[in-house]
């Protein structure tokens, strides 16, 4: 796992015996950056991870220089609860809406001196959701500023020395960056897209052919630590049990706030969101299809890959709704089944996963190469 509150299933399942009750005997590694808890997945030092979203899609497909090793998608660790962080600096020229930030982007960059975001991982969903804000204000992602990728517990302290002028990640470091002084919050990924897919348990396809019972264990332990955690008189202890080193490593009073919906933005603003970090409810940890083909129609915007992607095909092999069923029957747990309904997201352009490829060419900001 990464020291990120998203991890808090797998932390959970752990500490308090789920998944030793489903026979996982089980260690948890903190690793430093995606790239090396890839790295560890495919070289067998770790068998099942905390990803980002569109990690598993960019190791199939052999993107961004990546060795192409199939990896699969059984299971949704979480919805919501990102936040795009900017300096301190831009406070009160910039809140929700990135349109005031493109003259003062295209001041710097005009300059030779172009403003520097930071996300976690090229294909996953911090990039993703930074690049999508930028675009909707007119500011173009790959030639308006530096995207650079960057830990997230590094976050912070890069935008206090001034190296980078914001940032999008999972908390709570968006949390801290307020409580240090260094940044306020512009908006949270939930205004971006309401109960968005954000991390999953992701497997190598090998390893998974070969030990599809215990695969099942940890998703049916997953599942328990889920149920418990979306169980919000839980949540106190949950913030003491990750803020520990071992885990995230964060005062536990800088976690628990926004895992309760209760955003200080930081700059002003508060407010109590309803659509706070889920783990179960509102069939959360179903491996939607439909997801998977919004991440290709977004690895086709921006130039990830070159013509027109394998949508269903793809996401046919990485998304594996058949594991996912399978264990929760063995629990007899009702979940809410596929869903293919279009999506309308905070730009009012709507992603219908039946028609992805118009979907990817609709947008007027974008990087396609055809």
């Amino acid at each position: 796992m990464i020291a990120l509150t998203d991890c808090s299933p797998i932390v959970i399942a752990h500490e308090k015996g789920f998944f030793r009750k489903h026979g996982v005997n089980s260690t948890v590694n903190k690793l430093a950056s995606w790239a090396s808890i890839r790295d560890s997945l495919v070289s067998g030092d770790i068998q099942a991870t905390h990803m980002l979203f569109g990690m598993p899609l960019a190791s199939t497909m052999g993107l961004l220089g990546a060795a192409r090793v199939p990896m699969i998608i059984p299971w949704i660790i979480n919805r919501n609860g990102q936040s795009i962080t900017l300096k301190a600096a831009l406070r009160g020229q910039v809140r929700d809406d990135p349109a005031p930030l493109r003259p003062i982007v295209h001041r710097a960059r005009d300059a030779g001196t172009p403003m520097t975001f930071a996300m976690t991982f090229p294909p996953g969903t911090h990039a993703m959701w930074l690049r999508y804000w930028l675009a909707s204000g007119g500011i173009h992602p790959d030639n308006d500023v530096r995207l650079i990728v960057i830990p997230p517990a590094q976050m912070v302290s890069n935008v206090a020395v001034g190296s980078m002028d914001g940032f999008c990640v999972g908390e709570p470091w968006n949390a801290k960056s307020i409580a240090d002084g260094v940044g306020f919050t512009a908006l949270n990924s939930q205004d971006i897209w309401r109960d968005h897919p954000e991390k999953v348990c992701a497997f190598t396809k090998d390893y998974a052919d070969a030990n599809p019972g215990a695969v099942k264990a940890v998703l049916k332990a997953l599942h328990e630590a889920s149920v418990w955690l979306d169980t919000m008189s839980n949540r106190p202890e949950q913030a003491q049990i990750i803020s520990r080193t071992t885990y995230v490593n964060c005062e536990p009073e800088r976690i628990l706030p926004r895992m309760q919906g209760t955003y200080d933005f930081g700059d002003g603003r508060t407010r109590q969101d309803p659509n706070y970090m889920i783990f179960s409810d509102r069939n959360c940890n179903y491996p939607q299809k439909k997801y998977a083909i919004w991440w290709l129609s977004q690895f086709r915007r921006w130039g990830m890959v070159t013509g027109t992607p394998d949508y269903q095909g793809i996401a046919d092999q990485v998304m594996r709704p058949d594991l996912y069923e399978e264990a929760m029957r063995e629990l007899n747990y009702e979940h809410g089944g596929p869903n293919m309904t279009p999506e309308t997201l905070f730009d009012r352009v709507t992603f219908d996963p039946r028609r992805p490829e118009d979907y990817a060419r609709a947008f007027t900001v974008h990087n396609r190469r055809d």
